[in-house]
């Protein structure tokens, strides 16, 4: 590709382009490019899409999916770009079968521009160029001014971010495999039975000791700088794996005004440590934490959190891998109380038990599940890599 400066005259210029691209594109609105109805009938569910067509599909959360429509459902076909004005539909991103509301609406494109391209040109504006409210924003497409290639540059434009988009979609998929290994995996080195001579089953009481928690808010802490980490129950739910280790993750901070002068010495985590989130909306609870990485840091267990020190030794890791595994919470979800918020009690949990192995094998477990949990966070951070890089090509090789 080469870089290529806008011209501030009449001809336009995006600032990145192919090879072989030099004429300017010429300006036009998008009603012009475009007609557009409400279909008369509406998909409720499909099995009938797949991730290798050409329709361009734009959903309220900002993305689309590339997807064939079988022509015999008389609704969609190809060459056509279907549009959502409402934030309620129900859409997962290259994921098939889904759902479309009535809240759809059918662009037909004209043979002055290819639907792919279309769609990520439009996906560009809506992207980049806040229009308004959902529901409003189609009407404003219409009088919005766009450039627009040759159909040879739309289709080298098409092609390559298609790829882009293929990339992110095959490294998400690869990403569930792992997980779904994952969990397997997870399953089998923890399925042992009770019984077997191997292992040993203790009850939670005998494996560890009650620490003391805070209840301290989100505006009671700091992202910056604070006098102690502050570990949160929403976090342990959706930001932290299995393991936290202090020295490198982003933990929020208990700020400086506070007053910690009630906590014991002992109630600041250490090593090896498990926090467990004793409250949630659905079965997430009793999700857990182990910390790692505590050095010189202090750290305490926040609010909604039961945080427990370990009587026996174990091997770093092993426990924060086997509190969260099927094993263990099949004997959570019987004790958790609520309906609308799910939660469990420092007396309830203490009726489960604990099983462990020799501490070798310990060690060979916890090994084994996060080099996976390792390689699951590479392949994140490669999908988020591509997602931007994605956004990036937008602006470039847009007008």
């Amino acid at each position: 590709m080469a870089n290529v400066s806008s011209s501030n005259g009449l001809e336009k210029r995006p600032k990145l382009r192919f090879p072989g691209f030099d004429e300017p594109w010429r300006c036009s609105a998008l009603s012009k490019l475009f007609d557009y109805e409400r279909p008369d009938k509406y998909i409720v569910s499909s099995e009938n899409y797949t991730s290798d067509g050409t329709i361009p599909v734009l959903t309220a959360n900002q993305s689309f999916i590339l997807g064939y429509t079988n022509e015999t459902d008389g609704i969609y076909k190809k060459g056509e770009v279907i549009v959502f004005d409402d934030f309620t539909c129900d859409m997962k991103y290259a994921n098939f079968p889904f759902k479309v509301k009535s809240s759809a609406i059918k662009l037909l494109t004209t043979r002055d521009s290819m639907p792919v391209y279309f769609g990520y040109n439009l996906l560009r504006h809506i992207n980049y160029k806040p229009i308004g409210h959902a529901r409003h924003w189609i009407s404003v497409l219409q009088s919005y001014m766009t450039s627009i290639p040759s159909l040879s540059e739309q289709q080298k434009i098409s092609i390559f971010l298609k790829l882009v988009d293929q990339r992110i979609d095959f490294q998400a998929k690869y990403i569930d495999a792992l997980k779904k290994y994952k969990r397997g995996l997870s399953d089998e080195l923890f399925g042992k039975k009770e019984t077997t001579e191997e292992w040993t089953t203790v009850p939670f009481s005998e494996a560890f000791e009650l620490l003391q928690n805070n209840t301290f808010s989100r505006d009671e802490m700091s992202s910056e700088s604070g006098i102690a980490y502050n570990i949160h129950y929403g976090d342990v739910l959706i930001k932290y794996g299995v393991v936290v280790d202090l020295s490198k993750s982003n933990v929020p901070y208990i700020r400086s005004d506070v007053s910690l002068s009630k906590f014991a010495q002992s109630s600041y985590l250490r090593n090896g440590d498990i926090v467990i989130a004793d409250t949630a909306e659905d079965y997430t609870v009793g999700k857990a934490v182990e910390i790692v990485g505590v050095a010189d840091t202090k750290a305490l267990s926040g609010l909604h959190t039961i945080p427990c020190r370990p009587k026996i030794s174990f091997a770093p890791m092993y426990l924060g891998y086997f509190i969260n595994s099927k094993r263990f919470r099949t004997q959570i979800l019987p004790l958790v109380q609520g309906t609308k918020v799910s939660s469990i009690s420092k007396s309830e949990i203490q009726k489960t038990s604990i099983a462990f192995p020799s501490f070798e094998v310990q060690s060979q477990i916890a090994s084994m599940l996060y080099a996976l949990d390792h390689r699951i966070d590479i392949c994140q951070a490669c999908v988020q890599g591509l997602v931007r890089t994605k956004e990036a090509l937008l602006q470039q090789l847009f007008i």
